[in-house]
């Protein structure tokens, strides 16, 4: 997909898609902002004010004017608005010209009945809020139900209280309430999956649109290759040969938790955002580095450190709180990860680590580059400090871009042998 710049001249038109209810906005910061964050909702109820007494296009302005109220620079306003749009709550359209233009089509979020039964949102909402918070806030949308015992129906109907008269009424449209899909990239190869189910216990209609979208969405959530859904599938197909979706979610759910020690999934498989990434055609060693770090998930990149076996759910709670508490940047997060193995011999102390992203946090690093900047500073005046206290000269191993001309090809035989260990693990 084509990177786009956003400018503040760049202009905009809101237009609305639904009807948007007191229900409609409670929703959105009860049910929606514990994931997509305060700045995101921010957004959205702007664009709503957008439009202002035109309730269905709004007049167009700038993005200055949403940067002069929102008090975020324009890199805020995209991620923010990207996470609308992921949750389907925005869509977007742009327009390229001498100044570019886009069109921002706001929907409504999820009625409180359909979010719970979601498979995705409604366990990150789990996760993020925890048990106690989540039940109370569940037991807020829990339908109330009235006795009523002895009590008899005298509702009249329609016919009962009106008669019909002739009469010439034109046809128009009523805006309705409408909900945008969350869409997700292919996660699943049904192909594959369907050839290693043996014939006859599957139906042949198996697999529609619905069912294929539920098994897309837990396999993106749960993080499943094609192979392990196949597995699990075939334990959840009734008598019918169709797929048992409820059994089907209990039993992801539960095989997730077994070797994750109980615990939900969390979005922490990103990789590092387009406008964030050096650019594209640095082949010197460092450059090559650097785009290992810009182009892998903290979750692989730790994977690859384990020699491709799952982390541990204590490794995987550090790459949580980095990255979804610290909000550190995925490139930043795999350079912390790498500096660390190494200063520790090959284990993520939490304390360190945590001081470390601290600092990090502070400093507003968001790029590979810039870590590896710092955490070379940083170093080097931890071994000068070293020094001081013993004459002995500090020989704990060193990232291999630690102190190298790296951009040169003149390193030793060892050093280059370690460099090209770290990059032909992502090629």
């Amino acid at each position: 997909m084509k990177t786009i710049s956003l400018l503040p001249a760049d202009v905009y038109t809101v237009v609305n898609r639904t009807i948007l209810t007191e229900v409609d906005k409670k929703n959105l910061i009860t049910l929606y902002e514990p994931i997509i964050g305060s700045l995101a909702v921010s957004l959205y109820l702007t664009l709503w004010r957008d439009l202002d007494k035109l309730e269905i296009v709004s007049i167009d302005y700038t993005h200055h004017h949403l940067m002069s109220i929102l008090k975020m620079d324009l890199d805020t306003i995209r991620i923010a608005r990207e996470a609308l749009e992921s949750v389907g709550l925005v869509k977007t359209f742009y327009k390229e010209g001498q100044i570019n233009s886009y069109v921002y089509e706001l929907y409504s979020p999820m009625a409180a009945s359909e979010f719970f039964a979601h498979p995705i949102l409604n366990v990150i909402l789990y996760n993020n809020l925890g048990k106690k918070e989540y039940d109370l806030i569940k037991k807020e949308y829990e339908q109330r139900h009235m006795d009523l015992t002895g009590y008899t129906d005298i509702s009249k109907m329609l016919n009962m209280t009106f008669k019909s008269i002739s009469s010439n009424i034109e046809h128009f449209e009523v805006q309705e309430h409408q909900n945008n899909p969350i869409k997700l990239e292919e996660q699943i190869d049904f192909d594959l999956i369907t050839s290693s189910i043996p014939k006859g216990i599957l139906n042949e209609k198996a697999f529609n649109k619905k069912t294929k979208e539920l098994i897309n969405e837990l396999a993106f959530l749960y993080n499943l290759d094609s192979l392990k859904m196949a597995e699990i599938l075939r334990t959840v197909i009734n008598e019918k040969g169709f797929i048992d979706k409820e059994n089907l979610r209990k039993s992801i759910r539960k095989y997730y938790q077994f070797n994750n020690n109980g615990s939900l999934p969390t979005l922490i498989y990103r990789k590092q955002p387009e406008y964030l990434r050096s650019p594209s055609g640095d082949t010197s060693k460092r450059g090559r580095i650097i785009h290992v770090f810009e182009t892998t998930s903290p979750y692989d990149f730790l994977k690859s450190k384990y020699k491709g076996v799952r982390p541990t759910s204590r490794d995987l709670k550090l790459l949580e709180y980095l990255v979804v508490d610290l909000e550190l940047k995925p490139a930043v997060v795999n350079v912390l990860i790498d500096y660390v193995l190494r200063r520790n011999n090959n284990k993520l102390n939490q304390a360190f680590i945590e001081a470390i992203a601290g600092q990090w946090k502070r400093l507003n690093i968001k790029t590979a580059s810039e870590a590896m900047s710092v955490a070379e500073k940083e170093h080097q005046k931890y071994t000068k400090k070293a020094t001081k206290v013993t004459t002995t000269k500090i020989s704990e191993k060193q990232p291999v871009w630690f102190n190298q001309n790296i951009t040169k090809e003149e390193i030793s035989p060892e050093e280059k042998e370690e460099l090209e260990d770290l990059l032909k693990e992502f090629k």
